[in-house]
């Protein structure tokens, strides 16, 4: 069976820690592709400031553009909100029926799983591949009482630990400070160009 990963996330900016991610886990799954999700509305970010969604596509199209197990979806954008994983997966399950889905998240999502919309119904359509990092305290067991069918939809993967952030890659560039290395260069040279987040060409 076809195993095809799902990476969501607004993406903004799309930076190497996202692509170094998606890499360990195309290896550890052995995966046919990664689809990268961008999110046109997370409901968990309802009320923060995003970049418009058409650049934050043309960002993610250049991040990836030179790995050919690498792909952008735009099931959630091109939808209306709220959005929740649940339904994307749904969808993403329709446009895939033949093709086992893994959801990746990090162990913070793990942790939170509880309180998303509809879990139960997200690990019966997917499994959950969570990038596990050194004495984050997840484990696959850890929701038993309310959710007993997740441990065995569970795949733990060790993943590097990569301190890169979007938040932190902003405020770099914000200060008029470099953000190169932690930027794929197309990408950040997309940044100068249009000017977003303040960068200066």
């Amino acid at each position: 069976m076809t195993a095809i990963g799902i990476l969501g996330g607004t993406f903004d900016p799309p930076h190497i820690g996202h692509l170094i991610l998606a890499e360990y886990a195309v290896d550890a799954l052995n995966l046919e592709r990664l689809l990268f999700v961008p999110a046109a509305d997370p409901p968990h970010k309802l009320h923060e400031d995003k970049t418009p969604v058409k650049h934050r596509l043309a960002m993610l199209e250049r991040a990836i553009a030179d790995n050919a197990r690498f792909e952008m979806s735009r099931v959630d954008v091109d939808r209306p909100g709220p959005h929740y994983s649940v339904d994307m997966v749904r969808l993403l399950q329709a446009q895939f029926p033949a093709a086992e889905l893994y959801f990746v998240m990090g162990s913070d999502s793990l942790r939170d799983l509880p309180q998303w919309r509809q879990p139960e119904v997200l690990i019966r359509r997917c499994r959950l591949a969570v990038m596990r990092r050194p004495g984050d305290g997840v484990h696959a067991t850890m929701h038993a009482a309310v959710l007993p069918e997740l441990a065995e939809r569970v795949v733990m993967i060790d993943a590097p630990l990569v301190g890169i952030s979007s938040s932190a890659i902003v405020e770099r560039l914000r200060r008029g400070q470099s953000a190169r290395y932690l930027l794929p260069d197309a990408v950040l040279a997309y940044i100068q160009r249009q000017r977003l987040y303040g960068a200066k060409v």
